[in-house]
């Protein structure tokens, strides 16, 4: 059959085969996490703000129209199991697939099938696409017709910003809810659920409340996991009950090496960086230190992080501590050199050195400064005496007529311009005032002088054209 109705023991449509993707719900053998999922809203827990009185999804499970919806969430914050209480609200067929393991070809017949249905009977069909981000654009772009005529109502469940994962016409024929990862009060009510509940745990194990704080805490708001480190737990015991509640300590020495929630490839992965670089630009060593250590344990590709602060040595240290780069280029070489976990304390260093040095954009500013002005052109060429005349010819054009050699000035500066005439006198650089910057902003401040008295001598107008960074 190609999905049980929820809440129904009506057979699906003659011909229609098992989904691929679809979950075994059997209470025997399935893990703990499939035997608690709530068959009720009154089971249900968590969403307050999308389910609570007058809650947007509370008043759509009361009407006869589900919209199509698309529910973006974290793993564990009971998306599939909103899908599946909407669907029996509706009294539709309902149809489970996951994205990874379903193809166009498959959908296409299902949504045929759930046309003809729709035409005999005037029963609506529900298709519950877990994972809809891992579809492509023209997979997704597939349900649009069946979606529009309303042949199918889709619910999309992703874990993944909507924004960049799903194409815009499809968001635009949907209707948006977000999720959030449950509140540790939640996981304990979920937790204590299943160690009484007869489909549960049954009382096999108890925990004392510093216990269920800790496994509340462990979980990160996802009761999967949370329900998956108590089946750990009772598997633990069962050859030998305990002979009370098991307590933090106990659950620490069973529960080892949890990876924390990271995914390398989606939104968390850039979240986290976001921290790292913000905690850094505000020099919170702390924060940097805690932000680098949630990437390092989960996984992260080291050289990854290591990119990301040789970047910001120049954008947000810059000259303000010119070896803030030689800091980052170390720490990337070392970790090349010892690999992990000994490379860690190397990132570390540089972490440390870089939320402490003093900050400066100047770097960032001037540089963007020169590609506005490179891009809105109009580029005049090299003025000749820049030029290099290695020919008779180029000589008796005129190139390097002018040039001046710095070194032989007593001064070490010589009386031209190294800019086209039309962008003469425009400052793109202006160092700051902090650290080895305020000595840059010193010498910069010299040669300007030498610069002015030698342009008042002549004659010529003394006062920069403005342009460049402000």
């Amino acid at each position: 059959m190609t999905g049980n109705l929820f809440g129904s023991n009506e057979p699906c449509p003659p011909g229609d085969s098992d989904p691929p993707g679809r979950q075994d719900d059997s209470v025997q053998g399935s893990p703990l996490a499939v035997r608690m999922r709530p068959a009720t809203l009154a089971e249900f827990v968590g969403q307050d703000d999308l389910l609570g009185k007058n809650g947007p999804l509370l008043r759509l499970m009361a009407t006869d129209n589900l919209p199509s919806l698309l529910l973006w969430g974290p793993p564990g914050c009971g998306k599939t199991t909103l899908a599946r209480l909407l669907a029996g609200q509706a009294q539709a067929r309902f149809l489970e697939y996951s994205a990874v393991a379903v193809g166009s070809k498959e959908l296409k017949a299902v949504m045929v099938d759930a046309e003809k249905l729709k035409a005999a009977t005037g029963r609506r069909t529900i298709l519950f696409l877990d994972e809809i981000h891992r579809f492509n654009k023209a997979q997704q772009d597939a349900l649009l017709p069946w979606v529009e005529r309303g042949d199918v109502t889709l619910i999309g469940a992703t874990t993944e910003n909507p924004s960049f994962e799903i194409n815009s016409a499809l968001i635009s024929r949907t209707r948006l809810f977000v999720l959030q990862p449950l509140a540790p009060d939640n996981i304990r009510s979920i937790l204590l659920r299943a160690l009484s509940s007869e489909q549960g745990l049954d009382g096999r194990i108890a925990l004392s409340e510093e216990a269920l704080d800790l496994l509340a805490d462990l979980s990160e708001g996802d009761a999967r996991v949370a329900l998956g480190l108590l089946e750990t737990l009772a598997d633990a015991v069962q050859d030998e009950a305990p002979e009370g509640p098991l307590g933090p300590a106990e659950i620490l020495v069973i529960i080892q090496g949890r990876a924390p929630r990271y995914d390398k490839g989606g939104e968390e992965h850039f979240n986290i960086i976001s921290a790292l670089h913000k905690s850094l630009r505000n020099s919170d060593v702390q924060a940097a230190l805690y932000w680098l250590a949630r990437m390092l344990e989960a996984g992260e590709d080291p050289l990854y992080i290591a990119r990301r602060l040789v970047r910001f040595a120049s954008e947000d240290v810059g000259l303000a501590d010119p070896q803030a780069l030689t800091q980052t280029i170390a720490a990337r070489d070392a970790i090349h050199f010892l690999g992990l976990p000994e490379g860690n304390l190397a990132l570390s260093q540089a972490v440390v050195y870089l939320a402490l040095a003093p900050k400066s954009n100047a770097l960032y500013r001037a540089y963007k400064a020169v590609q506005k002005e490179v891009a809105q052109g109009p580029n005049p060429p090299v003025p000749l005496h820049l030029r290099n005349a290695p020919t008779r010819l180029m000589k008796g054009l005129g190139y390097g007529d002018g040039y001046v050699y710095a070194h032989d000035t007593e001064d070490g500066i010589g009386e031209m311009s190294c800019l086209p005439d039309s962008l003469r006198g425009t400052t793109f650089y202006r160092p700051g005032s902090r650290g080895f910057e305020a000595e840059l902003a010193r010498r910069l401040e010299i040669i300007h002088d030498w610069h002015r008295r030698r342009e008042q001598s002549d004659g010529t107008d003394p006062h920069p054209k403005p342009g460049g960074s402000q």
